[in-house]
């Protein structure tokens, strides 16, 4: 297996077609990582803190997300379609995972994805526990003109598929040279994307923009965890947003030396351990 998975199975998602699931599993799991990965990038991506919480007794999958089949560039045709997978994910993991705790985990996009998913699609749920995400994409580091998201809109209308032009920020996820070195093959394997179209820069903008008149209604316990040194996602405005929770729900870690991918940095070890001291008491 390319990223050390125990097994990978396939979930059909809302469009039909069929995507991998990454799978690292313990021999007796306690609990499980129902993960969701960022915009352009994939499952397998989550492999370091899932061998880390596999030594603890908690199996991790992580689904391929709708638009990202191996293509140059990701397109989808609205950002829902990120919530119904995430459902579909939640049916399969009772399915084959039954009776065991469930933890929604979310990394950049896959933060923006849990929040709004948190809100609007999750009613009380008895086997899951709590979420967590990383690095949440609530609003973009580097901002962009007016224009430019005029003509984003104008583009997702008329020309839904044509390629965004995009800075490139991989210097800027880890200061791990090797999981560095990792990423750029993933991207020449197609594995990894860097383009998006401009229906999923118009739809993401759409999701962010949600966010504010929402996040105070957030009811589920909550660990974010804040990347000081983001490059992509700005740091300061989910602070922000994140304070408008009821303060008994969430707990925030914040890194300020880190840069966006906080599960594949120098110090993830130090945060993998504050995770599983956080899950514990929702596993008991």
């Amino acid at each position: 297996m390319r990223f050390s998975e125990d097994r990978i199975e396939k979930l059909t998602c809302s469009d039909g077609i069929q995507r991998d699931i990454h799978i690292w599993e313990p021999d007796k799991p306690r609990a499980v990582f129902l993960t969701i990965h960022g915009v352009m990038d994939h499952g397998g991506n989550y492999v370091t803190p899932a061998l880390y919480f596999k030594k603890h007794g908690i199996t991790t999958v992580a689904h391929e997300q709708h638009g990202h089949d191996l293509q140059e560039k990701v397109h989808i045709p609205n950002f829902e379609v990120f919530l119904d997978d995430v459902e579909l994910m939640i049916e399969w993991v009772k399915q084959h995972l039954p009776e065991l705790p469930i933890f929604i985990l979310g990394h950049s996009m896959g933060g923006l994805i849990a929040t709004q998913f948190g809100i609007r699609r999750l009613e009380e749920d008895p086997l899951i526990r709590g979420f967590i995400i990383s690095s949440p994409y609530y609003v973009n580091s580097v901002k962009a003109p007016w224009i430019v998201k005029k003509l984003v809109g104008i583009l997702s209308a008329l020309t839904p598929k044509m390629a965004v032009p995009l800075e490139d920020f991989m210097p800027y996820v880890t200061h791990d040279e090797v999981i560095y070195m990792r990423h750029r093959q993933d991207e020449r394997d197609l594995v990894k994307t860097n383009k998006i179209s401009a229906r999923v820069a118009n739809e993401l903008l759409k999701a962010q923009r949600w966010i504010p008149g929402r996040i105070a209604e957030w009811k589920h316990p909550l660990l974010a965890i804040v990347a000081g040194d983001d490059r992509i996602a700005d740091a300061n405005a989910a602070r922000q947003l994140l304070g408008q929770i009821q303060p008994d729900l969430i707990t925030e870690l914040y890194y300020p030396d880190n840069y966006h991918e906080n599960f594949n940095e120098l110090n993830r070890d130090e945060i993998f351990g504050e995770i599983v001291k956080w899950v514990e008491p929702q596993i008991s």
